[in-house]
């Protein structure tokens, strides 16, 4: 710390001294620069810095495109030390060599330094110009300069603590290091309305009203070093979890609920190990706090698990936009079965950004999942009316005495559609299952959503070329910063039918509003309001609820 204080000091007496000769706050993107941690022999990071306005936009590993820039250049693996806060202007300084095996570089940083930048203004400037189409010429980076290497990678990838060894959550060693990370979820439900048809087939709703908490999830990761390219772990615990699924029962305990490596292959490929996502589904691949509504749809929920565990096999290739991954998963470890008598699944997806604007303020994203079980297990559809505090609205269990059905098979298809324009995003999927078992007629379940969020202070969720997802809102200003923070309001209508052939599941419709509010990246509140229309039996109900929810995040 001793080294990064001095240099950020010295680079202040640089900017000062060289003030009459600093330029106009201007958009400028510096490519290939080492985000080094001066107290520790770990790797570093090379990333890209984008500042616009005289304010940085972004750290990151991945690639930024630089045509709405007034200026690219590359930092030739240069080294940075200074202040790096999102949304404030940044005062840092690019090292020509490495301080930390040359102490004499941070004393005469003048001749040293090929970069500096002091309150977002330019005050010394030696990189070489980048042209776009050298990077077209460049190659594709490895696994390991390409940020975190899962296909659903974990929540922060280059950590803005990331030079900070004082915060208690990282930990940095030779061989490895890591990052404590925590979430709270903590609602309040109220049910608004319920008519008699509704609560003579699911019951009275006011037993269902009140404060919960949501969810508490907790773990780390981080990279084991020992290896010539660092393998990715995560482990996370929880209760009252996040992400619910026709498989996970017993919410109210405590579960390991993602334990994984992720390994990198061949051909710039990636394999996950362990209890994680299955490949399938845009709105179940991204995290639940990157959705634009508190809750997942109740198709996602109803026919899609939340975790299994097994082996993915995942790839990208940013530069056209196309993302694959095949998986195969039996959860025989966790169910205390013989392998032989747990069901075994065949999952696959892919996705493709075929439209899109130069700048990538406009684009189409598609997808297409694949998912197969011998279902030796049986199978159970059944969800809530995307509420976490309410009964079971749709169920092919009702009229069984253990609630699951025997099948031979089960075969879903997933297919995603999004359009994002600037704040804009619509976004649909429709899943459809089909159920090989001629003593139920061979029934076909299906469920589809459509989707549309707008966020009114202006922020663009971000596309993830590596998974095919898109991201949380950023916050161009916090409150902290004395700005608005991120708000966002969203809408979605929803289908499930759960009953073809012999089975009566039921059907359900739901019509919903949300407003959402982040006041920090780690710290929102918000409400979802909904209108639920269910059909059991020929008889149909309605009802309406409204749920507020506050969500902190550990920084």
């Amino acid at each position: 710390m001793l080294q990064l204080r001095f240099g950020v000091v010295a680079l202040l007496v640089f900017g000062i001294a060289q003030a009459q000769e600093a330029s106009e706050p201007r958009d400028i993107l510096i490519r290939n620069a080492m985000l080094l941690d001066p107290a520790s022999a770990a790797p570093d990071r090379m990333v890209s810095l984008l500042v616009r306005n005289g304010e940085l936009e972004i750290v990151t590993e991945d690639t930024i495109r630089g045509e709405d820039v007034d200026e690219v250049v590359d930092a030739n693996s240069g080294f940075i030390i200074g202040n790096l806060e999102i949304g404030a202007p940044p005062n840092f300084t690019i090292l020509i060599l490495d301080p930390r095996e040359n102490f004499q570089v941070l004393l005469d940083t003048k001749k040293y330094a090929s970069f500096a930048m002091h309150d977002g203004r330019v005050v010394k400037n030696t990189l070489v110009q980048v042209l776009e189409e050298d990077l077209e010429a460049e190659p594709e980076r490895g696994p390991q300069q390409r940020g975190w290497l899962a296909y659903t990678p974990p929540p922060l990838a280059v950590p803005l603590g990331y030079t900070d060894t004082s915060k208690w959550n990282r930990f940095e060693t030779r061989l490895v290091s890591g990052m404590f990370s925590a979430g709270l979820v903590v609602d309040r439900m109220n049910w608004l309305s319920q008519d008699a048809s509704s609560e003579d087939t699911i019951g009275d709703l006011s037993a269902f009203e009140g404060g919960e908490i949501r969810g508490l999830r907790f773990g780390l990761f981080g990279t084991l070093n020992m290896f010539e390219e660092p393998w990715v772990y995560t482990i996370f615990g929880a209760t009252n979890a996040f992400d619910k699924g026709f498989n996970e029962d017993g919410l109210d305990d405590f579960s390991w609920f993602d334990w994984r490596v992720d390994v990198p292959f061949i051909a710039d490929s990636v394999l996950s190990i362990g209890k994680q996502k299955e490949p399938i589904s845009g709105e179940r691949v991204q995290s639940m706090l990157n959705n634009h509504m508190q809750e997942r749809s109740a198709a996602a929920d109803a026919m899609l698990p939340s975790r299994n565990v097994g082996i993915v096999w995942n790839g990208s290739r940013p530069s056209s936009y196309t993302t694959w991954a095949i998986g195969v998963f039996n959860d025989w470890i966790e169910a205390n079965r013989d392998l032989d008598e747990s069901a075994t699944q065949y999952i696959g997806r892919v996705t493709w950004a075929p439209l899109r604007t130069d700048d990538d303020s406009s684009l189409l994203h598609v997808g297409l999942g694949y998912r197969y079980s011998n279902a030796k297990e049986g199978f159970r559809f059944r969800t809530e009316p995307e509420f976490n505090q309410a009964p079971l609205y749709v169920d092919t269990g009702f009229d069984v005495p253990t609630g699951v059905l025997s099948a031979d098979n089960l075969q879903t298809w997933n297919a995603e559609l999004s359009w994002r324009r600037g704040p804009l995003w619509l976004a649909s999927e429709y899943t459809n299952t089909a159920v090989d078992n001629p003593d139920l007629a061979n029934p076909s379940f299906d469920g589809y959503w459509i989707g549309a969020s707008w966020v009114l202070t202006g922020e663009m969720r971000p596309y993830n070329k590596k998974s095919g997802t898109f991201g949380n809102v950023p916050i161009a200003r916090t409150v902290y910063q004395d700005g608005k923070g991120a708000w966002e309001l969203s809408a979605r209508w929803s289908n499930i039918d759960l009953s073809d052939g012999t089975v009566e599941g039921g059907e359900m419709d739901i019509a919903s509003l949300g407003l959402s509010w982040w006041l920090t990246p780690f710290f929102s509140v918000g409400m979802n309001y909904r209108y639920i229309w269910n059909t059991r039996l020929g008889v149909e109900g309605t009802s309406s609820g409204l749920n507020t929810r506050v969500l902190l995040l550990l920084e």
